[in-house]
């Protein structure tokens, strides 16, 4: 919020029509009971904020994690609002969660949780309204039970409810890869700015998920050397660069980089991210959950760049300390909304019952966030500012314009 809140002063918006945004639309709490595989039921919390959605249906993941709460998701769901608008996608915010250990629980166990939580939140979904997408712990599978289980209840199938589910049910092509492609156009257009070349630039990566993993895949398809990634197994480090293609594959097979065999590995995944946040390398991309860098680490971060791969992973008063150690740091807000971007190809696909070649969403994917990115650049410019309060300059001045335009009802 303090984000925003600069952001607007720098705009010298109208406070009137600016605090609209400082506080979410529609937040909805539930609870609910769960039959487990042992014959026990328990009792599960579940959320689903939407933000802000005067720009269009709100749009946003649904995590399965034991710390999620209103707050996160409230926090979470406010960044969805400004990704969507400082990329031009014309989706308003939300996010969603249900508090839970996924590791914990059979496939059953999930299916019947998502099934139940998806009913809840019935009331505010709908291609026109909301549509939820993956997040942390949830994928294509999830996304599949939550459009079957509104279709059932609509009477008729209903692709364009959610968004990342799989191609057979009216997924897109390129949208599993989405946010790491993202995170690879952002990196490459930001050390082009900083005259720093890609090929050859070090890079580490914490956090080898969907977005980490995919992100290590693309660099190092641009000729990045890797030389470090963890995971919540631990921790692989090389400075001499890792194989990417062949650790793929292991992660592939394993689900875990814990086993592979190539370079130093640590154990204890929280001495793997402490060292690996250390590294002295070109690139850091933080790519796990937020609040990674923090006041007590951040002057001991030696990468010349960061770009955000995670929603929030930099703490407000670690973004002041990097700032004035000239640290570059890309916002998640641009950097990660290459998955957001692919989710409204994947919606307007279904909308319009009408499929791209994965050739046409990953050139659209490029042009559009570079234009997103390019926007950003010359707003820090023009107003002699870092990336992030720049990107929070642009989102929060469409979004403010939107709601200037459509006036207060009644």
């Amino acid at each position: 919020m303090n984000r925003m809140d600069e952001a607007a002063k720098k705009l010298k918006i109208d406070w009137e029509t600016y605090k609209t945004l400082r506080s979410p639309r529609t937040s909805l709490a539930v609870t609910f009971p769960i039959r487990m595989d042992n014959g026990s039921v328990e009792i599960f919390t579940g959320y689903r904020v939407l933000y802000n959605y005067v720009r269009g249906p709100s749009k946003g993941g649904v995590r399965y994690h034991p710390e999620v709460n209103l707050e996160e998701i409230t926090a979470l769901a406010a960044i969805m609002t400004l990704k969507c608008a400082v990329a031009e996608v014309p989706f308003g915010g939300a996010k969603g969660g249900v508090a839970c250990d996924p590791s914990k629980m059979s496939i059953n166990e999930l299916e019947r949780l998502t099934r139940r939580y998806t009913y809840m939140i019935m009331p505010l979904l709908g291609p026109d309204k909301d549509i939820p997408a993956p997040d942390v712990n949830t994928n294509q599978q999830t996304m599949a039970w939550m459009m079957d289980t509104y279709s059932m209840l609509a009477g008729y199938t209903v692709p364009g409810v959610v968004t990342g589910k799989p191609f057979q049910l009216g997924g897109s092509k390129g949208r599993g890869y989405a946010t790491g492609r993202g995170v690879a156009f952002v990196t490459s257009e930001m050390l082009q700015r900083l005259n720093m070349p890609l090929k050859g630039a070090t890079v580490a990566i914490q956090g080898f998920g969907n977005v980490g993993s995919n992100t290590a895949r693309f660099l190092h398809q641009e000729g990045c050397k890797i030389v470090g990634v963890t995971d919540i197994s631990g921790g692989l480090l090389n400075e001499g660069g890792l194989d990417i293609p062949a650790l793929l594959k292991h992660v592939e097979d394993e689900k875990k980089i814990s086993g592979f065999k190539d370079g130093e590995f640590i154990t204890d995944y929280r001495r793997a991210n402490e060292r690996l946040l250390k590294s002295d390398v070109d690139i850091l991309i933080p790519a796990a959950l937020e609040n990674q860098i923090t006041e007590e680490n951040a002057l001991d971060v030696r990468a010349k760049v960061i770009v955000e791969g995670a929603n929030g992973p930099i703490t407000g008063t670690a973004d002041k300390i990097l700032s004035k150690k000239g640290t570059t740091v890309v916002p998640d807000i641009i950097a990660n909304s290459g998955g957001v971007i692919v989710s409204y190809f994947e919606w307007v696909q279904d909308v319009q019952a009408y499929l791209w070649t994965e050739d046409q969403v990953n050139q659209r994917l490029k042009e559009l966030i570079t234009s997103a990115f390019t926007g950003v650049w010359d707003a820090a410019q023009e107003h002699k500012t870092d990336m992030r309060q720049a990107a929070y300059m642009e989102a929060v001045g469409k979004v403010v314009e939107v709601t200037r335009l459509r006036g207060i009802f009644p």
